[in-house]
């Protein structure tokens, strides 16, 4: 899979990004150019250089280093909203799926009820209740999409639960859970990598938006949309301070998306049948092609 993977450039695009992100944020606990929260009133707005690579803000911090102890939350609300999603996605989808059937249908009731309030919309409600904080981001999130994984993957779940496999693996002993997590969710994890792939990046916007607008995290710790709420104020008078966390943000996002639909194709059994087909001269139904002639 991992060969099919990086055979496309959307998966290589992804990798390499995500994989930046990753060591970025460990060389960030122990090294940054400089104190990303020191201010330093002498060297306001000074723009690129040896000393500040990407600048500095209004409070003279450096803006590269701010960046880079960013990377620190970025992950973390990726990871763990990805995580507390998954767990709840698989726990409503098995209750929602392999239940009595009036516990499937007031499950089905329910999701129907919550995947209609947006994920942002719930984080927000959350952080005015409990305050803002990374916890509350992450949780909130993970909660929110959560819910979405379970009302998307039902269906399939259902799907693969009516197959021959399964029902064979019910006849032999196996119990609930081992149908579960030996049959349905390996069959299903293709459709539940893309969901969490989206999971993550939501999550990242939904903390980028929320410290945005001061419902994220702390003053105590670095966010890049806390970064972007203090410099898209003088947007105007500098729009070159703003590129940097706005890119970031971009970049992560779309890195994040791109990865689920890289590995949705790089597991689905029919485009890999595809790409073998085309690899050795052949269609998918056995016929054999030469380049520049059509059949």
């Amino acid at each position: 899979m991992i060969r099919r993977l990086l055979s496309r450039p959307t998966g290589v695009f992804a990798v390499v990004v995500l994989g930046l992100l990753v060591v970025l944020a460990a060389v960030s606990l122990v090294w940054t150019p400089q104190d990303p929260f020191r201010a330093d009133p002498f060297h306001q707005w000074e723009g690129p250089s040896a000393a500040h690579w990407f600048g500095t803000d209004a409070a003279g911090r450096d803006i590269a280093s701010y960046l880079l102890a960013g990377t620190r939350t970025t992950v973390l609300v990726a990871v763990g909203s990805g995580a507390i999603a998954s767990v709840v996605g698989i726990v409503l989808t098995a209750v929602g799926s392999l239940t009595a059937r009036w516990v499937r249908e007031g499950t089905a009731v329910l999701l129907d009820i919550l995947v209609a309030f947006p994920t942002l919309l719930t984080a927000m409600l959350l952080t005015a209740i409990f305050g803002g904080s990374l916890g509350v981001v992450i949780v909130s999130v993970g909660l929110s999409f959560g819910v979405t994984i379970a009302r998307v993957a039902r269906g399939e779940i259902r799907r693969i639960a009516r197959s021959d496999y399964v029902t064979a693996a019910r006849a032999s002993g196996v119990g609930g859970g081992g149908v579960l997590f030996r049959h349905l969710v390996p069959n299903a994890a293709p459709l539940f990598t893309v969901q969490l792939s989206l999971a993550m990046a939501t999550a990242v916007l939904a903390e980028a938006g929320l410290s945005y607008l001061g419902y994220g995290a702390g003053s105590g710790t670095a966010s890049w949309g806390s970064l972007l709420s203090d410099l898209q104020t003088y947007i105007g008078v500098h729009p070159w301070s703003a590129t940097w966390p706005g890119a970031a943000i971009a970049l992560v996002v779309a890195a994040l998306s791109l990865l689920g639909d890289a590995v949705r194709d790089a597991t689905d059994p029919r485009l890999t049948t595809n790409d073998r087909a085309a690899g050795d001269g052949r269609r998918p139904d056995g016929a054999t092609t030469t380049p520049g002639v059509t059949a």
